[in-house]
């Protein structure tokens, strides 16, 4: 609307004042005309008399306009306005400012790219199947994220590492997380890649019914504080432990089937039941798995990504974005199980065996597909849990141990 007006008063305001100057000289003239006759004196009067045939065209006076020129202006009479005054404004800013660019624009930078450090709780395995097809599907880059995911060389310095701020994210359990918690850890749970226990209490031999003596009288080995402070409790009661003949469980470091293949224990309270019992059964040796739910373990999430708890708020931003690339994988890799298998297996050779093929399916049923959902009843209930066991000195607010990175 203002351009047309901007466009359009010049001629406008230019027709006027033509107008109005026409108007004027229409009146002067018409007064010229009517005082001319009485302005004459008597003495050209007599002239004009005495003197007609001297009259003609080559003797007027140069004062004296002929009838045309002298006519008075009318309404009827042809006015020529210069071409000029009719040039809009529109016509000389169209030389001056150009309708469209002589040039193209230069192209805009993309946003920086976040660079993150993900440490794995122990050596890649197709439970990590969502970060890895995050990463090779290109949701990280989506999100303006590059993740870098490492195998530590001992699961031990993981959460370690976190906390010293050396990785931005680990792996874990949901029941190390409490006890490291606990212990003045500053972690928190972003997101749950696994919804269940992955380890279970492995048993060498043929599986048989199990009574609370037969399984006190087993020799146990551990490899993490959930199966020396959680399982291993439930399998050997106070009173067995404190017999003269017991033999205490030992720590595996991460080793049970060197362990079990040198007859140096009979059962690993916190084995991976997805692996272990067929790699033991490459080695000749038999076994029968209990799951934690029949030591009345609370069920918990079988793997867990955490942030530093310090900068959790500041990089809230972040873990939301990388936890909405952790969703889409996981969506995917549920929608086309057969063909997220090949990619797993191609960005990563080593996984392409009969144990990991074996266990895909079963790992696909046990995936988060709302990763960053958190289960507050679940986590509040483990708390409880591990009090009553003596384990912890009070319980702690959930929003210390986990939180859904998209409400921050």
């Amino acid at each position: 609307m203002l351009r047309c007006l901007s466009r359009w008063w010049h001629p406008i305001l230019l027709s006027l004042i033509v107008t109005l100057l026409f108007s004027n000289s229409v009146i002067y003239a018409n007064q010229e005309s009517e005082e001319s006759p009485q302005q004459e004196s008597p003495e050209q009067e007599s002239l004009e008399q005495e003197s007609p045939e001297q009259e003609g065209p080559e003797q007027e006076s140069p004062e004296q306009e002929s009838p045309q020129e002298t006519a008075p202006l009318t309404l009827d009479s042809d006015v020529e306005v210069p071409d000029a005054f009719w040039r809009t404004i529109d016509s000389e800013s169209e030389e001056e400012v150009p309708t469209m660019a002589q040039t193209p624009a230069p192209p805009l930078e993309p946003p920086p790219v976040k660079q993150l450090t993900l440490m794995l709780d122990w050596y890649l395995s197709p439970q990590h199947a969502a970060l890895v097809i995050a990463k090779e599907r290109g949701l990280y880059a989506v999100q303006g994220l590059e993740v870098d995911i490492q195998s530590p060389a001992d699961p031990s310095i993981a959460i370690k590492l976190l906390t010293a701020g050396e990785v931005d994210l680990a792996l874990t359990r949901q029941p190390l997380l409490h006890l490291q918690v606990h212990n003045g850890a500053p972690i928190t749970r972003i997101a749950t890649l696994i919804e269940t226990s992955l380890t279970a209490v492995i048993v060498t031999g043929e599986e048989q019914a199990e009574t609370d003596s037969t399984l006190a009288g087993l020799h146990y080995g551990y490899t993490t504080g959930e199966g020396r402070d959680l399982s291993i409790p439930r399998l050997l009661p106070r009173s067995v432990q404190q017999t003269d003949d017991f033999t205490p469980p030992i720590n595996l470091h991460f080793d049970p089937i060197r362990a079990m293949r040198e007859g140096q224990i009979d059962a690993v309270a916190d084995g991976f039941y997805h692996y272990l019992p067929q790699q033991l059964a490459t080695e000749g040796i038999n076994t029968h798995v209990i799951r934690f739910n029949e030591l009345d373990i609370p069920r918990n999430d079988g793997l867990v990504v955490l942030a530093n708890s310090d900068t959790l708020v500041r990089r809230a931003d972040t873990w939301s974005r990388f936890v909405l690339a952790l969703e889409q994988a996981s969506h995917w890799i549920i929608d086309n199980p057969d063909a997220a298998w090949e990619l797993l297996i191609r960005a990563h050779p080593v996984l392409d065996n009969d144990i990991n093929a074996n266990a895909w399916e079963d790992i696909l049923r046990r995936m988060a597909l709302s990763p960053a959902a958190l289960d507050s009843r679940r986590y509040a209930g483990f708390e409880t849990f591990l009090h009553q066991m003596g384990l912890t000195d009070a319980t702690l607010p959930v929003s210390r141990l986990a939180v859904d990175p998209h409400t921050l």
